[in-house]
């Protein structure tokens, strides 16, 4: 029943992240609030710190129960998978003011601009591949039942998460984003 709770919960914020960041709910709020509206991105932000927080309380909460034994080559795989995807998150991240991604700094159209360099010509979705690696590297260094649940829920939410954000992006760099849909792999790079 634990890990249920614990899916329901993945789902609930993986739900309101795609709502909340849908295009269309953006403009009924902006519409609704009018000054306001610049705090939406903050409120969004500690909506999702919240959520997310609450997660972990839950999973921590959880009695652990192991799924294989752990050992050297598990611990290390774990690190290094974590690792990797760390690296990948703050390296794809470097194209964003942090200010603006939270909240504190309104965005204009102007700052919008479709990223296509750095990672970004490798994959897609830079961001979304660190996470798979940093919740893969804590599964294989913890082994738990907890730790699969939450992988799985996030290889479940990808290819919604992936296709809302890629309509957002059509919608908003036209043909542009088309060509480098079409040109660039979303989650695994193309090396060849």
């Amino acid at each position: 029943m634990n890990y249920l709770l614990l899916a329901l919960s993945w789902i609930i914020f993986y739900t309101l992240h795609s709502v909340l960041a849908a295009s269309k709910i953006k403009r009924i709020l902006e519409g609704k609030l009018r000054n306001a509206y610049k705090w939406y991105r903050l409120g969004y932000t500690l909506v999702s710190i919240l959520l997310f927080l609450g997660i972990m309380v839950q999973a921590l909460l959880i009695p652990k129960s192991i799924l294989f034994p752990k050992g050297d080559l598990t611990d290390y795989l774990g690190y290094m998978f974590a690792g990797f995807g760390t690296i990948i998150l703050t390296k794809s991240s470097k194209n964003y003011s942090l200010k603006r991604f939270l909240g504190f700094e309104p965005s204009t159209k102007e700052d919008e601009t479709l990223v296509t360099t750095g990672l970004y010509s490798k994959i897609r979705h830079p961001l979304y591949a660190g996470l798979v690696l940093i919740f893969l590297g804590y599964f294989l260094f913890s082994g738990t039942v907890t730790a699969i649940v939450h992988l799985a829920c996030l290889l479940l939410y990808l290819p919604f998460g992936i296709y809302f954000e890629e309509k957002k992006l059509v919608n908003q760099f036209g043909e542009a984003y088309q060509k480098y849909k079409l040109a660039v792999p979303s989650l695994i790079p193309s090396f060849w």
